[in-house]
């Protein structure tokens, strides 16, 4: 099936390694990729009453289907109908959740080049409404995963946007944000995070 933007470019997508190494398959998991772990986590807390939190669908307008039988279509080409926002949203102890998820395999720092514009005003409309935006980030290789509130983001997206650094370093990070700590169940409990965040003095 073709996906295309919505300026007519086809969509690509990133290509997923079909080798596994089994090394990397211990209790950390290595192996799944942060939008599984999320997925996880979220059913977890779903099924425990803890919130209700999903991945947004993505929007798009289907341009061409195919009917190779009576009872089968197969959808060959479609638009994205318009830029998607954040990846996940949902309510938690009454209050609008909303965030990103990236993985980056940079060990040193993360490059705001991940994120689109859209996605920041997204996240600022968000917090200006009272509800939680923030961006959970996974540092791939060193198996490491982080909450950043938006207020703090915000604060290095505008350093980039007048000309400085183009990226968060770990050390940065490790004073801006929460660390998570990858367990069992649930998988990445950003919740207890948030909590922590919420505690914070104003």
């Amino acid at each position: 099936m073709t996906i295309r933007y919505p300026n007519g470019k086809k969509y690509v997508p990133a290509q997923r390694s079909a080798r596994v190494n089994k090394k990397n398959l211990s209790f950390s998991n290595r192996g799944k990729s942060l939008e599984d772990e999320l997925n996880e986590t979220n059913e977890y807390y779903l099924a425990n009453n803890k919130a209700v939190i999903h991945k947004k669908p993505v929007p798009i307008q289907i341009v061409h289907v195919k009917y190779p039988a009576r009872s089968a279509a197969v959808i060959t080409e479609a638009y994205f109908r318009s830029p998607s926002t954040t990846d996940y949203n949902g309510v938690w102890k009454g209050k609008y959740i909303d965030f990103e998820a990236k993985e980056t395999k940079n060990t040193t720092s993360f490059p705001l080049q991940n994120i689109h514009e859209h996605q920041v005003e997204h996240m600022k409309k968000v917090t200006e409404q009272d509800g939680i935006a923030f961006l959970l980030v996974k540092f791939a290789v060193l198996d490491r995963y982080f909450i950043i509130p938006y207020e703090y983001f915000e604060k290095k997206w505008e350093r980039m946007i007048a000309g400085g650094r183009k990226s968060i370093t770990l050390n940065e990070m490790e004073e801006i944000s929460i660390e998570i700590k990858a367990s069992f169940n649930p998988r990445l409990d950003y919740l207890a995070a948030l909590d922590t965040i919420l505690q914070r003095p104003e």
